[in-house]
C-alpha cells in the first residue's frame, strides 16, 4: 500500500439517520462552508454525517455525536485499490472502530473522539502521514 496523507478535520461530528424519504434541510448546507455533509437515501433511512454543530437542526430517529473525521488526500483515482481497506485495518488492529464515507475524489473516516489519538498513531505507525488537530 502506498503512503497516504491524511487530514484532521477540527470540530466533532455526528452521523444521525433521518425517517425513509426525509429531506434533510437546507442550512445542513451553508453557503461557503467548507466542511463534510454526506447524505445518503436508503430503504432503511436517510443517513447524514455532518459537523455536530449544523446537526442541531435535523429531525432524528437515532444520533451519536462525538466523531472525529480524518480525510485522505485527494483527489484519489477510480482505479486505486486497497485505500480503504489498508485504513481500516490498521485501524482494526488498533481496536478502533470506523465509519467510513466515500466523495467522489476522496476517502474519509470518522472514529469516536475518544479513539483519535490511538487511530493517528496506528496510521502514522502504518507509515502514513496525519495532519491536523
Amino acid at each position: 500500500m502506498r503512503r497516504l496523507g491524511l487530514v484532521v478535520a477540527a470540530g466533532e461530528y455526528t452521523v444521525a439517520r433521518l425517517p425513509a424519504g426525509a429531506t434533510p434541510p437546507a442550512d445542513l448546507f451553508p453557503a461557503g462552508d467548507q466542511v463534510l455533509v454526506s447524505v445518503v437515501s436508503a430503504a432503511d433511512g436517510v443517513t447524514v454525517v455532518c459537523p455536530t454543530r449544523l446537526a442541531a437542526g435535523l429531525d432524528t430517529e437515532v444520533r451519536q455525536a462525538g466523531w472525529r473525521l480524518l480525510s485522505v488526500r485527494g483527489p484519489l483515482d477510480f482505479t486505486l485499490t486497497g485505500i480503504m481497506a489498508a485504513l481500516a485495518g490498521e485501524l482494526a488492529a488498533a481496536g478502533v472502530s470506523l465509519f467510513a464515507v466515500s466523495t467522489y475524489d476522496t476517502d474519509h473516516v470518522l472514529v469516536k473522539a475518544g479513539d483519535l489519538d490511538r487511530a493517528v498513531a496506528a496510521l502514522v505507525a502504518a507509515g502514513h502521514e496525519v495532519h491536523g488537530p
